[in-house]
């Protein structure tokens, strides 16, 4: 058995990518929800492997060191995964800020600890942080201020307080940030990476078509016109995580069904994803 791999966030790709990233390593799983969590687990152990549970919710700093505890008892840190938050309606901007913006940070300052030589980060991001450029001074900021200065510096920007708004400069900030640590983390032995996916079939995505998003029409105009599939993500998370890609850190890997092609050159050059929000 290998080291420790850490997963945050099970439902949608998460668990997909659990079971290949918990092949020959000891896995912990973490989630918000603990009837979901305690199914995961269930279903991971009847399937052979080594796999312990901890609930975590990354708008809660006392939880996420807590959970980071727990995981620098169970094994040296392999790799970690962070696919926790919230897609565009399921809250207003500040908590969608909150969650996805800052839970991401605070997953990165408490597990820097943990990492050493070989260790992994993959954060998840999204292709919403390719939709339309930040400014240059809040790009800056996003990278290396204070997480306690974010929000502010994030409701500068025109557009912040509807919910698309909110989840593309989460998302920015967190491609941003994965770029800014990876010093860090390269002086620790490790490597640290975000992941863009686009309109994956998970149920955020279930979620966001019927709460009346143009997921159909935004699927339509892609250069490949079908959803994306779960474990095409965790496919290229395995990758990242491995030797394989042992040259590649501090940057981020976009998997998106050519989405933001067709709105920079194609037939959703035109449209305003912001205003999906």
């Amino acid at each position: 058995m290998g080291g420790l791999a850490v997963v945050i966030g099970v439902r949608g790709f998460g668990i997909n990518c659990a079971r290949r990233l918990g092949r020959a390593r000891r896995l912990l799983i973490g989630d918000f929800d603990a009837a979901v969590l305690k199914a995961k687990a269930s279903e991971l152990a009847a399937d052979g492997y080594d796999v312990d549970s901890s609930l975590i919710d990354v708008s809660d700093p006392a939880s996420v060191e807590a959970f980071a505890d727990r995981a620098s008892g169970l094994g040296n840190l392999d790799c970690l995964l962070n696919t926790a938050g919230l897609t565009p309606r399921m809250a207003d901007a500040e908590r969608i800020l909150d969650v996805n913006m800052l839970g991401t940070i605070r997953v990165m300052d408490a597990f820097l600890p943990l990492v050493g030589n070989g260790s992994v980060g993959i954060f998840i991001a999204s292709n919403a942080a390719y939709y339309t450029p930040v400014p240059t001074e809040v790009e800056r900021a996003f990278a290396v201020a204070p997480a306690s200065e974010l929000i502010a510096i994030a409701k500068r920007v025109e557009g912040w307080e509807t919910g698309m708004g909110a989840y593309w400069l989460a998302k920015r900030c967190n491609q941003l940030r994965v770029q800014a640590l990876a010093p860090a983390w390269g002086m620790r032995g490790g490597r640290i990476l975000s992941v863009s996916p686009g309109i994956i079939a998970t149920p955020g995505i279930a979620f966001e078509r019927n709460a009346g998003s143009p997921v159909d029409d935004a699927i339509a105009a892609q250069p490949i016109r079908r959803l994306g599939l779960s474990e095409e993500i965790a496919t290229c998370v395995e990758w990242l995580a491995s030797r394989d890609a042992a040259y590649v850190t501090g940057t981020d890997l976009l998997i998106d069904g050519g989405m933001v092609a067709a709105l920079r050159w194609g037939n959703l050059a035109t449209g305003n994803p912001l205003d999906a929000g």
